[in-house]
């Protein structure tokens, strides 16, 4: 499915898919086939590992992205950042920040898909897909998952492309562009 790179980016792209699927670096593709692009980075630095994986990213990226850090206030800034293709990585980590700050999430998820919906330029948005692993143990781990999958939904519900990575492959699983063009 690397014939979506290069291919016109609908306004709202989703890209879902599990840990180390290859899901990032897809959706930069998408964003660098189209020019210089933002990358809002929702990620925290919270201990050594994460750092380091924030750091590799930012060196695959090279120096031609405009990066933000914006761990929770992603409507605003996507407002803030119009003009240019615009990568969100990742609505899963931006999902953790907003319930450990204790946020109102479905508020949030409103305020995101509002945005996406008014919004020119078009946006990548990545996120993790944790519905096909184990149910978690715990109770924190349960409502994770379940508040993962209610946000993946209702950026899908919204997008006009969702793609699906699983070992670096791309699985289109919408495209209302295409269906937009064949008529």
């Amino acid at each position: 499915m690397d014939s979506l790179i290069g291919r016109p980016l609908p306004p709202v792209t989703l890209v879902l898919g599990g840990q180390r699927s290859g899901k990032s670096a897809f959706a930069e593709g998408l964003i660098e086939a189209h020019g210089p692009g933002t990358y809002l980075a929702t990620a925290l630095p919270g201990d050594p590992e994460m750092a380091e994986r924030i750091a590799r990213h930012r060196e695959r990226r090279g120096e031609d992205w405009t990066t933000v850090e914006e761990p929770m206030e992603l409507a605003r800034a996507l407002k803030d950042h119009a003009g240019t293709p615009v990568l969100v990585d990742c609505l899963t980590l931006w999902l953790a920040n907003l319930m450990a700050a204790g946020r109102d999430i479905n508020a949030e998820t409103r305020a995101l898909t509002d945005a996406l919906a008014g919004l020119a330029q078009p946006v990548v948005l990545v996120s993790g897909e944790v519905g096909q692993g184990i149910i978690p143990d715990n109770p924190l781990g349960r409502q994770f998952c379940d508040e993962a999958g209610a946000l993946n939904q209702a950026v899908a519900g919204c997008a006009q492309r969702v793609v699906f990575l699983t070992a670096g492959l791309a699985t289109l699983l919408k495209d209302t562009q295409q269906k937009d063009q064949s008529q």
